[in-house]
Protein backbone atom coordinates (compact mmCIF):
# COMPACT_ATOMS: atom_id res chain seq x y z
CA UNK A 1 0.00 0.00 0.00
CA UNK A 2 0.97 3.88 -0.85
CA UNK A 3 1.48 5.33 2.14
CA UNK A 4 -0.28 8.52 2.15
CA UNK A 5 1.70 12.33 2.48
CA UNK A 6 0.95 13.37 6.32
CA UNK A 7 -0.63 16.95 6.82
CA UNK A 8 1.64 19.29 8.75
CA UNK A 9 -0.66 20.12 11.50
CA UNK A 10 -1.31 18.93 15.15
CA UNK A 11 -2.58 15.48 15.65
CA UNK A 12 -5.75 16.12 17.69
CA UNK A 13 -5.54 12.40 19.12
CA UNK A 14 -3.19 12.02 22.04
CA UNK A 15 -2.47 8.49 21.67
CA UNK A 16 -1.47 8.96 17.90
CA UNK A 17 0.67 12.12 18.84
CA UNK A 18 2.77 10.17 21.42
CA UNK A 19 3.31 7.43 19.12
CA UNK A 20 4.15 9.93 16.08
CA UNK A 21 6.50 11.57 18.77
CA UNK A 22 8.45 9.05 20.12
CA UNK A 23 8.92 7.54 16.01
CA UNK A 24 9.80 10.69 15.00
CA UNK A 25 12.34 11.33 17.93
CA UNK A 26 14.22 8.46 17.56
CA UNK A 27 14.42 8.97 13.81
CA UNK A 28 16.07 12.29 14.17
CA UNK A 29 18.26 11.31 16.82
CA UNK A 30 19.55 8.48 14.65
CA UNK A 31 19.92 11.37 11.10
CA UNK A 32 22.27 13.27 14.04
CA UNK A 33 24.27 10.66 14.71
CA UNK A 34 24.58 10.01 10.89
CA UNK A 35 25.25 13.78 9.96
CA UNK A 36 28.37 13.84 12.57
CA UNK A 37 29.71 10.87 11.21
CA UNK A 38 29.46 10.83 7.81
CA UNK A 39 30.33 14.40 7.57
CA UNK A 40 32.42 15.36 10.53
CA UNK A 41 30.14 17.80 11.71
CA UNK A 42 29.67 19.23 15.06
CA UNK A 43 25.81 18.33 16.28
CA UNK A 44 24.31 18.98 19.06
CA UNK A 45 20.59 18.31 19.55
CA UNK A 46 17.87 18.64 22.25
CA UNK A 47 14.15 17.83 22.30
CA UNK A 48 11.32 18.83 24.80
CA UNK A 49 8.15 16.53 25.19
CA UNK A 50 5.64 17.75 25.52
CA UNK A 51 5.42 16.81 28.62
CA UNK A 52 8.56 18.45 29.35
CA UNK A 53 10.85 15.49 29.51
CA UNK A 54 14.18 16.45 27.52
CA UNK A 55 16.11 14.18 25.09
CA UNK A 56 19.82 15.17 23.43
CA UNK A 57 22.69 14.36 21.16
CA UNK A 58 25.68 15.68 20.97
CA UNK A 59 28.83 14.49 19.06
CA UNK A 60 31.51 15.93 21.09
CA UNK A 61 30.07 18.07 24.05
CA UNK A 62 26.49 19.75 24.51
CA UNK A 63 28.25 22.99 26.76
CA UNK A 64 30.62 23.47 24.56
CA UNK A 65 28.39 23.07 21.33
CA UNK A 66 25.99 25.50 23.05
CA UNK A 67 28.69 28.36 23.95
CA UNK A 68 30.05 27.80 20.46
CA UNK A 69 26.51 28.89 19.37
CA UNK A 70 26.11 31.83 21.44
CA UNK A 71 29.64 33.41 20.44
CA UNK A 72 28.57 32.71 16.86
CA UNK A 73 25.01 34.64 17.51
CA UNK A 74 26.62 37.56 19.59
CA UNK A 75 29.55 37.52 16.27
CA UNK A 76 26.37 37.62 14.06
CA UNK A 77 24.61 40.39 16.21
CA UNK A 78 27.32 42.54 16.15
CA UNK A 79 27.36 42.18 12.16
CA UNK A 80 24.23 42.79 12.25
CA UNK A 81 24.36 45.76 14.23
CA UNK A 82 27.10 47.50 11.87
CA UNK A 83 24.95 46.30 8.89
CA UNK A 84 22.47 48.33 10.33
CA UNK A 85 24.40 51.25 11.45
CA UNK A 86 25.77 51.22 8.18
CA UNK A 87 22.51 51.57 6.00
CA UNK A 88 21.05 53.90 8.18
CA UNK A 89 24.21 56.33 7.99
CA UNK A 90 24.03 55.47 3.84
CA UNK A 91 20.36 56.44 4.17
CA UNK A 92 21.57 59.40 6.09
CA UNK A 93 24.01 60.65 3.42
CA UNK A 94 21.18 59.93 0.80
CA UNK A 95 18.49 62.63 2.42
CA UNK A 96 21.63 64.97 2.98
CA UNK A 97 22.36 64.79 -0.82
CA UNK A 98 18.91 65.26 -1.75
CA UNK A 99 18.71 68.26 0.84
CA UNK A 100 21.59 69.95 -0.42
CA UNK A 101 20.63 69.38 -4.14
CA UNK A 102 17.71 71.00 -2.97
CA UNK A 103 19.65 73.84 -1.64
CA UNK A 104 21.49 74.16 -4.41
CA UNK A 105 19.13 74.66 -6.67
CA UNK A 106 17.23 77.25 -4.63
CA UNK A 107 20.59 79.19 -5.15
CA UNK A 108 20.83 78.48 -8.77
CA UNK A 109 17.66 79.93 -8.71
CA UNK A 110 18.14 83.21 -6.74
CA UNK A 111 21.60 83.60 -8.67
CA UNK A 112 19.99 83.81 -11.79
CA UNK A 113 16.97 86.45 -10.38
CA UNK A 114 20.07 89.00 -9.05
CA UNK A 115 21.49 88.87 -12.51
CA UNK A 116 18.32 89.69 -13.79
CA UNK A 117 17.05 85.98 -15.35
CA UNK A 118 14.08 84.24 -14.64
CA UNK A 119 12.13 87.07 -13.32
CA UNK A 120 8.79 86.59 -15.41
CA UNK A 121 7.65 84.13 -12.68
CA UNK A 122 7.93 86.90 -10.14
CA UNK A 123 5.44 88.76 -8.43
CA UNK A 124 5.87 92.70 -7.29
CA UNK A 125 6.24 92.06 -3.53
CA UNK A 126 9.35 89.37 -4.97
CA UNK A 127 10.44 91.91 -7.34
CA UNK A 128 10.72 94.84 -4.91
CA UNK A 129 12.28 92.49 -1.76
CA UNK A 130 15.15 91.61 -4.66
CA UNK A 131 15.60 95.21 -5.56
CA UNK A 132 15.49 95.68 -1.69
CA UNK A 133 18.14 92.87 -1.44
CA UNK A 134 20.41 94.18 -3.95
CA UNK A 135 20.84 97.81 -2.49
CA UNK A 136 21.65 96.62 0.41
CA UNK A 137 24.68 94.49 -1.14
CA UNK A 138 25.69 97.34 -3.07
CA UNK A 139 25.56 99.32 0.31
CA UNK A 140 28.07 96.46 2.04
CA UNK A 141 30.04 96.61 -1.60
CA UNK A 142 30.56 100.31 -1.15
CA UNK A 143 31.56 100.19 2.51
CA UNK A 144 34.02 97.23 1.91
CA UNK A 145 35.55 99.41 -0.67
CA UNK A 146 35.92 102.76 0.85
CA UNK A 147 37.41 100.78 4.32
CA UNK A 148 39.82 99.25 2.15
CA UNK A 149 41.33 102.61 0.02
CA UNK A 150 41.29 104.25 3.61
CA UNK A 151 43.42 101.38 4.75
CA UNK A 152 45.79 101.36 1.84
CA UNK A 153 45.97 105.45 2.16
CA UNK A 154 47.00 104.61 6.02
CA UNK A 155 49.52 102.56 4.74
CA UNK A 156 51.16 104.78 2.28
CA UNK A 157 51.22 107.73 4.75
CA UNK A 158 52.96 105.42 7.43
CA UNK A 159 55.76 104.43 4.68
CA UNK A 160 56.14 107.59 3.47
CA UNK A 161 56.57 108.62 7.15
CA UNK A 162 58.62 105.69 7.81
CA UNK A 163 61.19 106.86 4.46
CA UNK A 164 61.24 110.43 6.22
CA UNK A 165 62.56 109.50 9.52
CA UNK A 166 64.95 107.29 7.77
CA UNK A 167 66.15 110.09 5.61
CA UNK A 168 66.68 112.28 8.14
CA UNK A 169 68.56 109.81 10.50
CA UNK A 170 70.73 109.21 7.47
CA UNK A 171 71.59 112.71 6.80
CA UNK A 172 72.38 113.54 10.33
CA UNK A 173 74.80 110.26 10.93
CA UNK A 174 76.44 111.41 7.42
CA UNK A 175 76.25 115.44 7.69
CA UNK A 176 75.00 115.51 4.53
CA UNK A 177 73.34 118.62 2.56
CA UNK A 178 69.88 118.62 2.50
CA UNK A 179 68.46 116.31 0.05
CA UNK A 180 66.88 117.16 -3.00
CA UNK A 181 63.82 115.87 -1.45
CA UNK A 182 64.02 118.58 0.93
CA UNK A 183 60.87 120.54 0.39
CA UNK A 184 62.53 124.09 0.70
CA UNK A 185 65.07 123.78 -2.15
CA UNK A 186 66.86 127.26 -3.38
CA UNK A 187 68.01 127.43 -7.37
CA UNK A 188 70.42 129.85 -8.64
CA UNK A 189 69.68 131.12 -12.13
CA UNK A 190 71.52 133.53 -14.19
CA UNK A 191 70.22 136.15 -16.44
CA UNK A 192 72.34 136.68 -19.12
CA UNK A 193 71.62 139.84 -21.48
CA UNK A 194 72.46 139.90 -24.74
CA UNK A 195 72.11 142.61 -27.64
CA UNK A 196 70.44 141.54 -30.99
CA UNK A 197 70.18 143.99 -33.79
CA UNK A 198 68.65 142.97 -37.28
CA UNK A 199 68.71 145.15 -39.96
CA UNK A 200 71.06 147.25 -42.18
CA UNK A 201 74.29 148.75 -40.16
CA UNK A 202 73.69 152.10 -38.99
CA UNK A 203 76.49 155.00 -40.36
CA UNK A 204 78.41 156.59 -37.67
CA UNK A 205 80.22 159.90 -38.00
CA UNK A 206 83.86 159.79 -37.89
CA UNK A 207 84.77 162.77 -35.93
CA UNK A 208 88.31 164.24 -37.01
CA UNK A 209 90.14 164.82 -34.00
Amino acid sequence: MVRGKTQMKRIENAASRQVTFSKRRNGLLKKAFELSVLCDAEVALIIFSPRGKLYEFSSSSMSKTIERYEKREKDNIGINNKLAAVDQNTQNVKEDAQSMAKKIELLEISKQKLLGKGLEPCSLNELNQLETNLEQSLSRIRERKNLLFRQQIEKLKQEEKRLKEENAKLRQTCGMNPSPWSTSTEEETMEVETELFIGPPERRRIQNP
